[in-house]
């Protein structure tokens, strides 16, 4: 990609260090689609390790912490002197990102990944050695001497806000030191287990006894094959082997607790699950009985295994009493299909059809008259689900468990409207969110941790080790919990058919017909396959000498990195969720387990949560600070501090999960940005860079019902100057008018940027260009503030857009206006003259072309829908118009058409194929502001693809001359 740079103006000081590669281009497209596909990965994943609710995707941060520490080639005129070098040398990185943002690269025992991370290092040592001070980076073939070369030479990447360990881990993925803070210590103990444990015992061996020290043995069959032991994979081994002595163990104090189920031709089955429903009395006195709460009496939906759960009623007793027969679909379906009004509105007795609102649910709750009965029990089968009704045995088994009180956690849950505790049902304590089996099963295993350090010291091995071993342990025991809660529910979907997390969102809301799920059993939510899980993860972490840490600490006051980090971080945003309520529930049982090894990271009842910067409903103070005033005032504190301690040779980026219309203040709407660049600028930041980082692919399979957003933005800064100038509002919008041209036509011509997330990386630059005054001022003397450039950049956008309608053809002007005003629908004839006579064309001849129809008095566009092959008087095209409208019809869905078509299409045509492009950026920004999503999904999506129509056009243009060579 050829870049043009922007002469810096008489008012912008001269940059005293090079420009890295983020603050100039990225390969977008490769980072989002991988970031996409990220979501469909599991084993191995670090995000099944254990649950943390917001992680930024591994490939996006892989991408941004390389593109930070590497030069952009044209802040190195020595080695790249003509702008054709520079763009050679873009090419040749951004290919190496999209190489290396890859999931495979992540396992580094696989030769071509491990080339690939070495090839990325050597690319940051090399731009480390472009420094004077600096020794010359190593060989690139000596991958072990360009680790050292950084472990010495390179700065620490520093996130204070750690979280879920995405940025920590791919620093040091990448060879760098990563110092990982956060204020929640679930969080800093994720971040121990990937970047702190794993380097301290790199490729060693297993202790456990059945452990070959000489090597693992890789491959099935014929190509298995013994490696040496290398990386985190003797501890995985030591992970699956303890683990599994652990569940020997639990099963002979516990596995009474599970018993297995009896099939109708006489044989046993493991149980894999046990449905429930909450019940409570029905409060007509002729009826009495335990209504049960469900929301579905549907146990499976996958077809030729369909079941549903059937309600009897017994009315010979007093109160009647309800039983559960499961049968498959061949019997009649209930002629309701849940008891629990939609809607919250309360629920339905099954007994007598009497009403009962949320209002009594609630007070029965409260008073303690809420029960559960079993409503199915779900079997291992022959590779399929077997459901059956429950029985006696089953139901008694569940009721009799008792667990050890004084292994059970007795900490008390925060009233918030996040928990079921703030919901009004009286549920007060964590352990109210477990049945007693659960209560049993959780505090064996819990008990049994210790246990494993007695046994790998028994195997030879160390105290320390023993402590790492059980950390992840731990960890499976707390992704246990997520399935093992009467919160979890059962998906009755055919692809699930199995017990989902307690965390399916945000929160813990009230669940009333939930799933029990057999520990021992081969189901997904099974205590080995949390122990694979676990191990999984493990043995693909990066284990190098350079051994990251992981700390608590509150980020609005401490810094723990040392001689100037270059900081990478995802902070909080204005209306953050409550991660540290949230986290209580895993906190409690990973207390009882870890205390003695991390005792001051234990040291609390509860996670810390009166310093949580999020703008929580409970900050409010009456009569003083607000929760958002609470919230902007201890952001702007952090950001102050990290710009004073932060690099200045290298750019600080930050992740931003914008959101629209997050609030309104003084009338206005604000989307979150403000309220960020605000804390920015203030701290002395200037913004040199925004990139709209996706975490859900938008393709033509899905986009064009919904105008999908890039879920992030990564915002690029560097300190602001001391003597940086001060400047007018007038002086401001001039170098916006003068700048914002030329930068919109980079990030739509040369990097790409698709429409749908312009506007977005836009703020990019127009920030650059406000933020790289100390102030500006109106001129009464006025700060003009964040908000105002924001608005001032969009009206520049804004401009950028009008000028790309007025370059266009006059056809294609013509029908761009008309469809501004009149959509597809007819409009007066005589209307359609005046404004065709001031674009310079006439009507009759956009009806030749077969743009439009005009017939009595009346005047209407052609839809995308008409502009196939057959339209009618259709010439060869000879405006941008017609060429989008042609790519439009051939990149919907309907008849299988295709990018091949659109391309095929476009090849015969005789219009000039970058204001095609460009029009359909147009029409995504028109159809975009009047809120007609699938239309601007639709141009969003031809500008997305257009690469490829470029490719398969030069594709075709080539296997058509070699015919004609041919002949």
């Amino acid at each position: 990609m050829t870049t043009t740079p922007t002469p810096p103006s008489a008012t912008t000081p001269t940059p005293t260090h090079r420009r890295k590669l983020i603050e100039v281009d990225l390969p977008l497209d490769h980072i989002n689609a991988q970031s996409a596909r990220e979501k469909s990965i599991r084993h191995g994943h670090p995000s099944t390790l254990h649950l943390w609710w917001a992680r930024r995707p591994l490939a996006s941060c892989r991408a941004v912490i390389f593109a930070s520490m590497v030069d952009d080639p044209e802040s190195c005129p020595d080695e790249f002197p003509t702008q054709d070098a520079v763009r050679q040398e873009r090419i040749r990185l951004h290919k190496l990102i999209a190489d290396l943002v890859v999931w495979e690269t992540t396992d580094e025992r696989q030769p071509a990944a491990r080339d690939i991370l070495n090839a990325a290092r050597y690319e940051i040592a090399r731009s480390i050695a472009r420094n004077p001070d600096k020794p010359d980076a190593p060989p690139q073939d000596d991958h072990a001497a360009v680790l050292r070369y950084l472990a010495d030479n390179a700065l620490p990447i520093y996130d204070p806000f750690a979280g879920g360990g995405s940025i920590p881990l791919e620093a040091q993925r990448l060879g760098m030191k990563a110092v990982a803070t956060d204020l929640n210590p679930v969080a800093v103990l994720i971040n121990k287990a990937l970047i702190e444990l794993p380097p301290k015992f790199a490729a060693n061996p297993p202790v456990n006894p059945k452990a070959d020290p000489l090597g693992m043995t890789t491959g099935k069959g014929k190509r298995a094959h013994k490696i040496a032991w290398s990386g985190a994979a003797g501890i995985a081994d030591d992970i699956r082997y303890y683990g599994n002595w652990m569940r020997q163990q639990a099963h002979k104090r516990i596995g009474n607790l599970y018993p297995k189920a009896k099939l109708p031709d006489g044989g046993e089955a493991t149980v894999i699950a046990w449905l429930w429903a909450r019940t409570i009395p029905c409060p007509n006195p002729a009826c009495g009985a335990d209504m049960p709460l469900m929301t579905t009496f549907q146990a499976s939906k996958k077809p030729n295994n369909r079941h549903w759960i059937k309600p009897v009623i017994h009315r010979d007793t007093q109160p009647p009493t309800i039983s559960f027969q499961v049968q498959n679909h061949d019997g009649d379906m209930p002629d309701i299909d849940r008891t629990l009004i939609r809607g919250g509105k309360g629920a339905v007795c099954i007994a007598c059809r009497a009403p009962v609102t949320q209002v009594y649910i609630r007070e029965q709750s409260k008073a303690g008259n809420m029960g559960a009965t079993m409503t199915c029990i779900v079997a291992e089968g022959n590779r399929k689900r077997i459901f059956l009704s429950p029985t006696a045995e089953h139901i008694q088994t569940a009721q009799n468990a008792k667990a050890n009180k004084r292994s059970i956690p007795s900490q008390k849950m925060p009233s918030s409207t996040y928990l079921v505790s703030g919901r009004g049902y009286g549920i007060e304590y964590w352990r109210e969110l477990f049945t007693q089996r659960q209560l049993a099963t959780l505090t064996t295993f819990s008990e049994l941790i210790p246990k494993v350090a007695e046994q790998i010291l028994a195997d030879g091995g160390s105290q320390e080790y023993a402590n790492i071993v059980r950390t992840y342990l731990a960890l499976a025991l707390g992704k246990t919990l997520n399935g093992c809660s009467s919160f979890a529910k059962w998906d009755s979907r055919p692809s699930g058919l199995n017990v989902t997390g307690v965390f399916a969102n945000q929160s813990l809301p009230m669940v009333w017909d939930y799933a029990e799920s057999n520990p021992f059993s081969a189901s997904s939510q099974n205590w080995l396959a949390q122990i694979e899980w676990v191990a999984n993860v493990v043995e693909r972490l990066p284990a190098h000498a350079n051994a990251g840490q992981a700390l608590q600490a509150d980020a609005t006051n401490t810094i723990h990195a040392k001689s100037g980090p270059v900081i990478v971080t995802d902070p909080p945003y204005y209306d953050n969720i409550s991660y540290a309520e949230l986290s209580d529930f895993f906190y409690i049982w990973l207390r009882q387990m870890l205390r003695e090894i991390y005792p001051e990271l234990f040291a609390g009842i509860l996670v810390p949560i009166q310093e949580e910067m999020i703008a929580a409903p409970r900050f409010n103070a009456k009569g003083g600070e607000s929760a958002r005033e609470r919230f902007e005032r201890l952001m702007n504190e952090t950001l102050r501090l990290i710009r004073d301690r932060c690099s200045p040779e290298f750019p600080s980026s930050i992740f931003y999960a914008y959101k629209q219309q997050e609030e309104t203040r003084d009338g206005a709407t604000s989307t979150g940005w403000d309220t960020m660049l605000t804390a920015l600028v203030n701290a002395g930041f200037q913004i040199t860079g925004s990139w709209p980082m996706r975490t859900e692919l938008s393709n033509r399979s899905n986009s064009l019902g919904a105008n999908t957003l890039a879920s992030s933005v990564v915002l690029v800064c560097r300190p602001r100057p001391e003597d940086a100038p001060s400047a007018t509002r007038r002086q401001f919008l001039s170098a916006l008018e003068r700048e914002m041209p030329g930068r919109l036509t980079r990030l739509t011509r040369e990097a790409h940027i698709a429409p749908v997330d312009l506007r977005q990386a836009a703020i990019g630059p127009g920030m650059e260009i406000y933020s790289r005054y100390s102030k500006v001022e109106s001129i009464s003397g006025e700060p003009v503030s964040v908000r105002e450039a924001l608005t001032a950049i969009q009206n520049a956008i804004d401009a950028y857009d009008r000028q790309i309608v007025g370059d266009l053809d006059d056809l294609s002007k013509f029908c761009y206006l008309w469809l501004t005003q009149h959509e597809y629908a007819a409009g007066d004839y005589g209307e359609a003259e005046v404004l065709s006579q001031s674009t310079n064309i006439g009507i009759n001849k956009l009806a030749d072309d077969s743009l439009l129809i005009a017939d009595r008095g009346k005047v209407r566009l052609l839809d995308w829908a008409e502009f196939g092959p057959e339209r009618a008087g259709a010439k060869a095209g000879i405006c941008a118009w017609d060429a989008c409208m042609r790519i439009a019809w051939h990149m919907s869905h309907e008849d299988g058409r295709t990018v091949q078509g659109a391309a095929d299409a476009l090849s015969r045509m005789s219009a000039d194929v970058d204001s095609a492009e460009r029009l359909a950026r147009a029409l995504y920004n028109h159809y975009d502001k009047t809120a007609d999503s699938r239309r601007a999904a639709m141009f969003n999506d031809i500008v997305t693809n257009w690469q490829d129509i470029m490719n398969a056009m030069r594709q075709r243009a080539e296997e058509t001359q070699a015919r004609l060579n041919n002949v």
